[in-house]
């Protein structure tokens, strides 16, 4: 599945990716591959990239946006981001 994480400033994370953890306005939610077409809102917090399935992680804090994922590709579209660890 392909990623972009995307402030309105720069482009975080580009890539191909086993799946994402996102911080929905309910509660967490994972995306990964062949997910069905969604648009979501997101809360402030923590989004989790696994970018293989033997849990190579990366994570970024994330100050609220949205999630679109559509045809095998995550736009993650936020106000502000940053790398976290």
């Amino acid at each position: 599945m392909n990623l972009e994480i995307l402030t309105p400033e720069k482009k975080l994370f580009s890539g191909e990716v086993y799946g994402v953890q996102l911080p929905g306005i309910t509660g967490l939610f994972e995306v990964l591959d062949k997910h069905a077409p969604l648009v979501s809102a997101l809360k402030s917090g923590r989004v989790k990239v696994l970018k293989d399935k033997s849990n190579h992680l990366a994570f970024y804090e994330i100050q609220g946006g949205f999630v679109e994922v559509l045809d095998g590709k995550t736009t993650v579209l936020v106000e502000g981001a940053s790398v976290v660890g």
